[in-house]
C-alpha cells in the first residue's frame, strides 16, 4: 500500500551547518493552528533575512503555527586588522611636535613604534564583520534546510498514524450505520403491532378503524424514518475516505465533511426510541467524536 499523504500538524526538526568560522543551528517545532504562523528567534546579524526565514517555512508547513530557534557560534580568531590612516597621522604630528618642544631632533627621534603606542592606531577591519554575517546567513539556510525537512518527515510519520486512525474510525461508524439501517424497518413493525394490538384491547373490533390505523402507523414510520440521514451519512463517509487519499493539504476540508457527519447521526440520534437503535445511536457518536479529534490535527 503507498504511503499516505496525510500530514500531522505536530512535527520537530533539527539542522546544523557551518560557512567559514560560523556554526548555525536551527530547531523548527510545529503544533496545531488555523492557519500558517511562524515565529522566529534569531541573533540580530539574522534580522535582514527574518522575511525569507518566515517564507520558506510558511511554504513548508502549509497550516499550523511554527516556532524557528536559530543559533550562531562563531570560532575565536583574531579578527584582521587595518591602519586608522587619520589617526596615525595624527599621532605622528604630536609625536613631531612633543619632539620639537623637547628639543629633539634627528632621523631616529621618532620610530614607529612610538607611533604603534597608542592603540588607535590599529583598527578591527569593518569588511571583517560582513564576511562573518554573510557565513552566518550562508550557514543559516542550510541548517533550516536540514530542519524541515527532518519536521516533514515526522509530520509524515504522524501523518500515516492519524490516516489510519481515521479510517479504522470511519469503518466504525459505517458499521453502526449498517446496523440502525437493518433495525430500522423492524422497529417500524414492531411499534405497528403494538399499537394495533392496544387498540383492539381498548376497543371493538368493530370499532376499529382499519384505514385511519394503517395511516396513523404510516406517518409514525415517516417521523421514525431513517433512510435519508443514513444516505447523506455513507455520501459523506465515501467523501471522506476519498479527501484521505488527496494529495494536498485536506485538514479543512476533512474538518467539514465531519460536520455534516455529526448533523446527520444527531438526527439519527434523535430518532432512535428504541434500545437497539439508540445503542447503535451512541456508536455512531463516540466514532465520530474520535474522527473529529484527529481531524483537528491533520494539516
Amino acid at each position: 500500500m503507498p504511503a499516505s499523504p496525510l500530514r500531522s500538524m505536530t512535527g520537530f526538526g533539527r539542522g546544523t551547518a557551518e560557512a567559514g568560522a560560523t556554526r548555525a543551528s536551527v530547531e523548527v517545532r510545529t503544533v496545531n493552528g488555523r492557519f500558517a504562523e511562524v515565529s522566529v528567534r534569531s541573533p540580530r546579524a539574522l534580522n535582514p533575512h527574518e522575511a525569507e526565514i518566515v517564507a520558506r517555512v510558511k511554504d513548508a508547513i502549509a497550516r499550523g503555527n511554527a516556532t524557528v530557534s536559530i543559533t550562531l557560534d562563531r570560532a575565536e580568531s583574531t579578527p584582521p586588522l587595518e591602519v586608522n590612516v587619520e589617526a596615525a597621522a595624527a599621532v605622528g604630528a604630536m609625536l613631531r611636535e612633543v619632539a620639537a618642544a623637547a628639543g629633539v631632533s634627528g632621523l631616529g627621534a621618532i620610530t614607529l613604534s612610538d607611533v604603534l603606542r597608542f592603540p588607535e592606531v590599529m583598527q578591527a577591519a569593518t569588511s571583517g564583520a560582513d564576511e562573518d554575517d554573510a557565513d552566518a546567513w550562508t550557514a543559516t539556510q542550510e541548517a533550516l534546510t536540514e530542519a524541515l525537512a527532518g519536521m516533514d518527515a515526522m509530520r509524515e510519520a504522524e501523518g500515516a498514524a492519524l490516516d489510519a486512525a481515521l479510517r479504522e474510525h470511519a469503518d466504525d461508524l459505517e458499521r453502526h450505520t449498517a446496523e440502525v439501517e437493518a433495525r430500522a424497518p423492524q422497529r417500524v413493525e414492531q411499534h405497528r403491532q403494538r399499537l394495533t394490538e392496544r387498540l383492539e384491547a381498548m376497543l371493538d373490533d368493530d370499532r376499529l378503524d382499519r384505514s385511519r390505523l394503517e395511516t396513523e402507523i404510516a406517518l409514525l414510520a415517516d417521523k421514525m424514518d431513517v433512510t435519508e440521514e443514513t444516505v447523506r451519512l455513507r455520501s459523506h463517509l465515501a467523501q471522506f475516505r476519498d479527501a484521505l487519499g488527496a494529495d494536498e493539504p485536506v485538514g479543512r476540508r476533512l474538518n467539514f465533511i465531519a460536520q455534516e457527519m455529526n448533523r446527520e447521526v444527531n438526527t439519527v440520534a434523535s430518532k432512535a426510541n428504541d434500545p437497539g437503535l439508540a445503542e447503535h445511536a451512541v456508536g455512531m457518536k463516540e466514532a465520530l467524536e474520535k474522527i473529529r479529534e484527529q481531524v483537528a490535527n491533520v494539516v
